[in-house]
């Protein structure tokens, strides 16, 4: 869906479980407070790189601009950053203010963050300078996060055979479940991570309802921890809480999939979302400045745990931009700059080099364009995958353009007979199941994957919306899905 009801967001600020973060500590000399402070952290490290991030706080007088530089030790290269125009020159690396952040006061910190490779070690840096200026700090290595080992009554690693998904041992397996929102809006409305409870027992209740998958919606700003996120819901903050979210899932034997969909850059043209250059709406497509880096960063995260499923973007609509279906094709698959489109654009391929750039080999869904409603010509313009573990995903709702069986025969069914098809989001609006039980039984028929839009307690008859309560007591709306998966699954 493009935005959660709008009457219903100002109900829930939940808070998420945490879990510790690698943080290296900020040691100052006794006597005077330093004239600037550096925390520098690693936030997740792998085989051959890793993901830093920087705090600065000034402690001297006001700043209108500020250049950080330290020396990498152990043959680090920086390859991409953000929140700060990053260099790199021999050893040492500099990040340089942006014009929106260039801004410090007494007292103030500012954030920003990177991906760098290590081929000799990741040794970290002993000395900051901010303007020139050292900055009194010191710092410990960071411990290598360990490689998450699936458990063994936990969900399958899936993989593409065909035009089917299938388990280590080569067993057909469906996605089938349901979306749970809020990690895309509460913390760029800076009101918490995810939107209502995310405990054990709520999780629990979506397993109760035979559901064998949950969808995850992101937002990139937060998880990169831009300086426009309150710091209590992003960077580390929201990365745990993620992790600690895709962790509960796999508890109750479920494939999380973890999705991009909202992103920055500023869309005011047809079926604009929003004026808004920050990733507070669905945008027509990704943005090249943003999403490579959350991309690379959320594959380092999960590369070492193959049951994660990563979906690259909700809902393009670069069609409602372009003026020919040609031209939002090759913009949804090349990227660059799309006619319509005033930032550019990270195309399909480019996200799916980001995410195989670290190594990781876990599933990759591409939804079409048209919000993901329209796929007819996804074969034609389908990102070339290394790892060869690409499917198609699909969005339906009854009040898109493809919502007949006459569409689905002529659209969809020469993609699934190709590529498994994975529909991530299906509903309704009016609080009945009648179109979602046409949806289903067509996908049924053909063995396919279908996931219901939201586990989330709104009001049914305002936006799709599956439960009343987290204990998992459905709306009229949900009650279709539940008894359709339980009559399924047992």
């Amino acid at each position: 869906m493009r935005h959660p009801p709008r009457s219903v967001l100002a109900a829930v600020a939940g808070a998420a479980a945490l879990i510790g973060s690698v943080t290296v500590p900020v040691v100052t000399a006794s006597g005077a407070a330093p004239a600037c402070s550096v925390e520098y952290s690693v936030t997740s490290q792998w085989d051959s790189g890793f993901q830093g991030a920087v705090r600065i706080t000034n402690n001297t007088a006001a700043m209108s601009g500020w250049s950080l530089a330290f020396d990498f030790a152990g043959g680090q290269k920086l390859t991409q950053g953000w929140n700060a125009k990053w260099s790199q020159s021999g050893t040492t690396v500099t990040a340089a203010s942006e014009s929106y952040n260039g801004s410090l006061a007494t007292g103030a910190s500012v954030s920003a963050g990177f991906i760098a490779s290590w081929p000799e070690s990741n040794a970290v840096p002993t000395s900051f300078k901010l303007n020139g200026t050292s900055c009194n700090t010191a710092a410990e290595p960071s411990p290598t996060p360990e490689p998450t080992d699936p458990a063994e009554d936990g969900p399958p690693v899936l993989r593409v055979s065909g035009n089917k998904l299938v388990d280590a041992g080569g067993a057909t397996r469906r996605l089938l479940g349901v979306n749970r929102s809020g990690g895309e809006f509460m913390c760029v409305q800076g009101r918490g991570i995810f939107d209502g409870p995310v405990d054990d027992a709520s999780v629990k209740a979506i397993a109760g309802w035979k559901a064998n998958t949950v969808r995850i919606p992101l937002n990139e700003e937060c998880w990169l921890g831009l300086s426009t996120i309150d710091p209590a819901y992003a960077g580390a903050n929201y990365i745990n809480a993620v992790k600690d979210l895709v962790a509960k899932v796999k508890a109750h034997g479920m494939t999380p999939v973890v999705e991009l969909h909202w992103t920055h850059g500023q869309y005011t043209g047809n079926s604009a979302g929003c004026s808004d250059v920050h990733a507070s709406c669905q945008k027509p497509m990704p943005d090249m400045q943003y999403t490579p880096s959350f991309w690379a960063s959320v594959a380092n995260t999960f590369k070492n745990d193959r049951t994660v499923v990563f979906d690259l973007f909700n809902e393009p609509y670069p069609d409602r931009a372009t003026s020919t279906t040609t031209q939002a094709w090759q913009c949804w698959r090349d990227g660059g700059s799309c006619p319509g489109i005033g930032y550019e654009v990270a195309g399909m391929q480019d996200l799916v080099d980001s995410v195989r750039g670290t190594g990781a080999t876990n599933l990759i869904l591409a939804g079409g364009i048209a919000y993901s409603n329209d796929l007819s010509q996804w074969l034609t313009y389908k990102p070339a995958d290394p790892a060869g573990n690409l499917a198609a995903a699909w969005h339906v709702y009854n009040f898109n353009t493809c919502a007949n069986e006459s569409c689905w025969d002529s659209t969809l069914a020469p993609v699934a007979a190709q590529v498994p098809l994975v529909a991530g989001e299906i509903g309704e609006n009016t609080c009945a199941h009648g179109f979602v039980d046409q949806v289903m039984k067509w996908f049924d028929d053909r063995g396919l994957s279908y996931l219901g839009w939201t586990w989330n307690t709104w009001d049914c008859s305002s936006g799709p919306s599956l439960i009343s309560s987290y204990d998992g007591t459905p709306t009229a709306f949900g009650t279709g899905l539940r008894d359709h998966l339980r009559a399924l699954n047992g």
